[in-house]
């Protein structure tokens, strides 16, 4: 029987306030490890299809989301804003408002991402510093209701291609949403693993508020979550602050040579867990090398739901996590 027959509505629950106490995330000022799923191209998924997936998440004691605010995958352009410009873009801005509403019912966190790079028909996706800047801060605006979620400044923002944005940037965008809405926490996430340097200059440069880790997509990078993890934690006390460390996107299967399965999924998350990191998102996309990239799962939501998408062994993992 699958997940997407055995889900239930989920009882909703209060509005959800997420905070930072020292090396751990709040809810509602309860110390709390977010359990997370990428759910990229939420913003194409039909209501029902959305309701549902959050529903069968909830089951499965997932407390959060990662959702990209400027998503153009599959020759969809679902961004809520304009990729060169940065304004507002309709009705994707306000899909953003409504889905992040959603999860709050169900007590459930946003992570809301912005990406550099090439959107549809490869033209220039928040180029410049201007436009991004606009982007966030139409956005910042748009949830400024909303206590639940946080914001990614610049998905891999260290790669050095079009997905760039500098340090410097980084901090000039932090001082402009402290300036729309002063509670609200923002990181950037690395891409790969981060040196002490870098994070040292996350922390000290551009002052976010938690330090965002990919990790290497490799079985040699997943042996060694514990080991850093509990690297990046001394790097992170080395800077002077006390804040949590956040593995937003690991490794996922249909990406490359290496093809995870549920035990190690499950593997890493209770490692990263254990060496206490503050929380770990179950990665998922599209399968390279496959036909039409299918299944793409949450990379692209508009025509099947993420669970109708999952294969076996990301069904697996997550019973595990359901019993």
């Amino acid at each position: 029987m699958s997940l997407v027959v055995l889900s239930m509505t989920a009882p909703l629950l209060r509005a959800v306030e997420l905070g930072v106490e020292g090396d751990r995330f709040t809810l509602d000022g309860k110390p709390t490890f977010l359990l997370g799923c990428s759910y990229y191209g939420g913003l194409g998924a039909p209501e029902a299809t959305a309701r549902a997936d959050l529903d069968e998440l909830k089951r499965l004691g997932f407390n959060w989301i990662r959702v990209w605010a400027d998503w153009t995958g599959f020759g969809a352009d679902l961004s809520a804003v304009d990729a060169g410009t940065g304004a507002e873009r309709q009705p994707y801005l306000d899909k953003l408002v409504w889905l992040c509403n959603e999860c709050d019912r169900r007590g459930m966190v946003v992570d809301v991402t912005f990406t550099r790079g090439k959107g549809v028909e490869g033209k220039p996706l928040l180029a410049d510093a201007a436009s991004l800047r606009r982007a966030v801060e139409t956005v910042v605006t748009a949830l400024a209701k909303s206590r639940n979620w946080y914001l990614d400044l610049s998905n891999e923002r260290n790669i050095g291609d079009a997905r760039h944005t500098s340090m410097a940037e980084l901090a000039e965008l932090r001082e402009a949403v402290r300036k729309i809405n002063p509670k609200l926490l923002v990181t950037a996430s690395h891409g790969g693993d981060a040196s002490n340097d870098e994070v040292l200059a996350y922390l000290r440069t551009a002052r976010i508020d938690f330090v965002s880790i990919h990790r290497p997509r490799d079985a040699e990078g997943a042996a060694r979550v514990s080991e850093a993890t509990r690297e990046y934690r001394k790097w992170i006390a080395g800077s002077g602050r006390v804040v949590p460390l956040m593995y937003d996107e690991p490794f996922r299967r249909g990406y490359g040579k290496w093809d995870p399965v549920a035990a190690d999924f499950s593997k890493d998350l209770k490692s990263s867990r254990e060496a206490v990191a503050a929380g770990w998102c179950f990665h998922n996309g599209d399968t390279r090398g496959a036909k039409d990239h299918e299944p793409r799962r949450s990379f692209d939501l508009r025509n099947r739901s993420l669970f109708e998408q999952l294969d076996a062994e990301e069904r697996k993992f997550l019973a595990g996590l359901a019993r």
